[in-house]
């Protein structure tokens, strides 16, 4: 009997744990199939294993393991893994397919540009736009980045768009802020590719809310519940479940 296990990142911040069980349970809503969970990888309870657990107990006989993660990196590659490398011990008798996290997509590129049309604020000639990343040590996350960046600047009015990351890979996002605003642009769009609130996301607003600068500076809202971004987790739910 399929089972399927999503595998979300997990939050010190209780609002960011509830709204990725929200969006997950939408998800799990347009999946036509009855043995669903959702499990955390930290932070956050139920664990995978716990998760794993609740499906095999409910009859589950194969598991769609889905990362519900926007880019491919280390928990990706290594830490989900290595978790149900271990779990599958205790269940010999259940196969497992792993799913992929979402990735690079025009239709979340496109997001983006819609967090930026809904602040209502034109975007000058000489705006820049900073694209933030979360960030890692796995290089595919740049390269990632850098592309979904190179898309939105095909699809907004303005000349400048960089990225930055909030860990791991430079330029960090204070110091591209800091070199936005030596430059001095009229505007400076802060745009988290951050698929749920939490700690990263109360860090960019304190950040923005503490700067003082001639330039507006405009903190636009992270991916969140974006019909397009549930229908991308969806697609990667049949995938997996079609997996041989």
């Amino acid at each position: 009997m399929q089972g399927v296990l999503y595998v979300s990142h997990g939050s010190r911040v209780p609002e960011a744990t509830q709204e990725a069980i929200e969006f997950i349970t939408d998800v799990q809503q347009q999946v036509d199939i009855s043995l669903q969970t959702i499990c955390f990888l930290e932070l956050a309870e139920p664990t995978i294993a716990e998760g794993v657990e609740t499906l095999v107990k409910q009859g589950a006989t194969t598991i769609a393991v889905i990362p519900v993660l926007l880019l491919s990196a280390g928990h990706y590659f290594k830490d989900i893994p290595q978790a149900i490398t271990t779990i599958q011990q205790q269940y010999p008798h259940v196969s497992f397919t792993y799913g992929q996290p979402l990735g690079v997509q025009s239709r979340l590129t496109q997001i983006l540009q819609t967090r930026i049309n809904e602040t209502a604020i034109p975007i000058n000639e000489d705006a820049q736009i900073l694209v933030v990343g979360r960030g890692s040590y796995n290089p595919q996350t740049q390269v990632d980045i850098t592309a979904i960046a190179q898309e939105l600047q095909t699809l907004l009015p303005v000349n400048d768009i960089e990225v930055c990351y909030l860990a791991a890979c430079k330029p960090s996002f204070e110091d591209a802020l800091s070199s936005a605003l030596e430059s001095e642009y009229s505007q400076i769009f802060v745009v988290p590719y951050i698929w749920f609130t939490g700690i990263l996301e109360r860090h960019i607003a304190q950040t923005v809310d503490t700067t003082k600068s001639s330039s507006d500076i405009v903190l636009c809202d992270h991916l969140g519940h974006h019909p397009a971004i549930k229908e991308a987790l969806k697609d990667r739910v049949l995938e997996a479940v079609t997996q041989v």
